[in-house]
């Protein structure tokens, strides 16, 4: 073969496309899968518990609205409520008559609540054992103020794109772990706006 046609055979080699392993095409497909559930799920409803970094746990109820809107009901006696009212997210402690609040975009609870996010440009599949189950981190290293979420599937063919959320493990920004144990998921059922209004806890302040 001359120099010429051993540099046509060359450039051909480096132009062919390049094949992806099979796991790899695997996890483009997964991660897919994942984004077309968050966007096919309207609304949510589900018992669930919750577990800090400091293995307190707490039960209750949470209600999901897209766009931007999340509610955790604590069980009766628990002072605190968190809600998303499509602006922001509020941590109301009516014990001790403080609330705070913090951006949509800056809480892991975005990849939830924000239908617009394209997760398969961050997230990755976290690799397990079970084939049943399926794991999705997302992490923006250009936003680090999204904290870092990891989303636990399990795959159900009656359940949007085949795959049923059964909870989630969250890192903010400020290192603080919390993990989310779902039950009895019911989806896109009419939820009206007024779930996510609240009292506002300082005294004589407005009903937000």
């Amino acid at each position: 073969m001359n120099r010429f046609a051993l540099a046509l055979a060359l450039a051909g080699t480096l132009a062919a496309p390049v094949a992806l392993a099979p796991a790899a095409v695997a996890q483009q497909g997964d991660l897919a899968a994942v984004q077309t559930h968050l966007r096919a799920v309207e609304s949510m409803t589900a018992a669930f518990t919750q577990t800090d970094r400091a293995g307190k746990t707490l039960t209750g109820t949470l209600t999901l609205k897209k766009p931007g809107k999340i509610r955790f009901q604590y069980e009766k006696g628990v002072p605190i409520l968190i809600v998303g009212d499509g602006k922001a997210i509020w941590f109301l402690d009516y014990s001790v008559g403080q609330r705070s609040r913090w951006p949509i975009g800056d809480s892991p609870l975005g990849v939830l609540i924000d239908p617009n996010r394209d997760i398969t440009r961050y997230a990755k599949v976290v690799p397990g054992s079970d084939p049943r189950v399926l794991s999705v981190e997302a992490y923006d290293p250009k936003r680090p103020e999204y904290g870092r979420i990891t989303m636990i599937f399990e795959r159900q063919p009656s359940a949007p794109a085949g795959l049923m959320l059964q909870g989630w493990v969250a890192l903010d920004s400020q290192g603080n772990r919390t993990t989310i144990r779902l039950a009895d998921q019911r989806f896109n059922a009419p939820v009206s706006d007024s779930t996510f209004r609240f009292n506002d806890p300082r005294r004589g302040a407005r009903r937000s």
